[in-house]
């Protein structure tokens, strides 16, 4: 089992910068690749970006890329994910979520089996 927690969210105005964290407890964290989704008002959750279980390979949402990073750091398992150059449409409940193995597999959550319980990242014009 793995328990996820996330935090660093907030209201930042547009164009500026938030860290989220996701703590990991459990002994599968560092042997599984991790996840970012977010969910806004209404729509569905989607993929923002994913890190292979040694760090070695990133992936990202196209809406993100070039803004956002992820890492990760197995021994004191956590994963980040630095946005930058924040817009109002980043504006979600941003999830960090454990796969279901070590290696990316695609952006589905049906990939991804535990998940946090969400952070709220507020994006104002």
């Amino acid at each position: 089992q793995v328990q996820l927690v996330e935090s660093g969210g907030g209201l930042v105005q547009a164009g500026g910068s938030l860290r989220l964290s996701c703590a990991a407890s459990g002994r599968r964290f560092s042997n599984n690749a991790m996840g970012w989704f977010r969910q806004a008002p209404g729509k569905e959750r989607e993929f923002v970006t994913a890190i292979n279980w040694n760090g070695g390979r990133t992936y990202y949402a196209d809406s993100v890329k070039g803004r956002f990073t992820i890492s990760r750091d197995n021994a004191k398992n956590t994963v980040h994910l630095q946005m930058n150059s924040l817009k109002p449409e980043d504006t979600a409940v941003y999830y960090c979520a454990a796969g279901k193995g070590s290696f990316y597999t695609g952006r589905s959550v049906t990939e991804y089996d535990y998940w946090g319980q969400g952070t709220q990242v507020t994006v104002s014009s």
